[in-house]
């Protein structure tokens, strides 16, 4: 009995304690004012931005070839934050065309090679277009790409930086020359082309660019017409691709011809066509013998 008392006897206090008031803001935590917006976090940030322009399955656009012109816009306000050429070399082409790397690794920059650098100060996360055009130096061959990418201030893009990729072929028709006069009917011609990479790198047999992979062949075309296919093969000679053909009469060219060379691999993607008019002149006849 005696244990059952004292259990009632606290069973009681413990009633009478909660049913005392008992106020709650004293365990209530003082405010805290509020924090001030750091400054620096509205202050424009410089921001280092690499660009390179490289050929489909080659090196960079470098002076060689005249580099590439690399704008970058504001999308959302149509600005202009930056233009400038590319300037530099081609690259290492051991490092970038015969080298194994992971993906995250460099593939352009593990040796001096051809950048365009800017540097924005941004103050907010800007999206923005990016164009490249080159080669420069080769204006029949020029060719167009873009991307659109956000910048961060503060953080820079560097090592390859961001990679825009041109595809295509510089074709130039070595002989005949379309400067200079016309082609004399029926005259035995060899049409005569060279075939690069948009970086410049000469595509021949058993190199880097194999030109066994890509079709490269001539044609003849009388107005829009084409009257001939010539099959070009590889001369050694500076190398360039050559094929014969025979001059037509000018009575069936009377505005004369245009050569056209194609250099196709459909497998890269890589094409480039370059093309020469040319008149056609009277065939020379032996001069005439004076009567005795």
């Amino acid at each position: 009995m005696s244990r059952l008392r004292a259990s009632l006897r606290w069973l009681c206090l413990v009633a009478i304690i909660c049913a005392l008031p008992f106020d709650l803001t004293c365990l209530a935590l003082p405010a805290q004012e509020d924090a001030s917006p750091d400054l620096h976090l509205n202050e424009s940030k410089p921001t280092t931005i690499l660009v390179r322009v490289v050929a489909h399955g080659s090196m960079v656009l470098g002076k060689d070839v005249g580099g590439a012109r690399v704008t970058v816009t504001d999308v959302a306000s149509g600005q202009i934050l930056a233009t400038g050429i590319q300037q530099g070399d081609a690259g290492d082409q051991n490092q970038i065309m015969r080298t194994p790397r992971l993906m995250e690794e460099a593939h352009y920059s593990s040796r001096p090679s051809a950048v365009f650098t800017v540097t924005l100060d941004l103050v907010t996360p800007t999206l923005v277009d990016i164009a490249a055009e080159g080669p420069l130096a080769y204006p029949a061959a020029t060719q167009r790409v873009s991307t659109r990418a956000w910048l961060i201030p503060g953080h820079d893009l560097t090592s390859d930086g961001i990679v825009l990729t041109l595809y295509g072929y510089i074709v130039q028709i070595e002989h005949p020359k379309s400067v200079g006069g016309g082609l004399i009917a029926k005259d035995d011609v060899v049409l005569r082309a060279s075939v690069r990479t948009l970086s410049g790198a000469l595509v021949r047999p058993h190199g880097d660019w194999d030109s066994r992979k890509v079709h490269i062949y001539g044609e003849l075309l009388i107005g829009t017409k084409v009257m001939e296919r010539l099959q070009m093969f590889y001369s050694g000679d500076k190398a360039c691709f050559e094929a014969p053909f025979f001059v037509p009469l000018p009575k069936d060219a009377p505005d004369g011809i245009t050569l056209r060379v194609v250099a196709a691999d459909p497998s890269s993607g890589n094409f480039g066509v370059a093309e020469a008019k040319f008149p056609v002149l009277s065939e020379r006849l032996p001069p005439k013998r004076s009567s005795p």
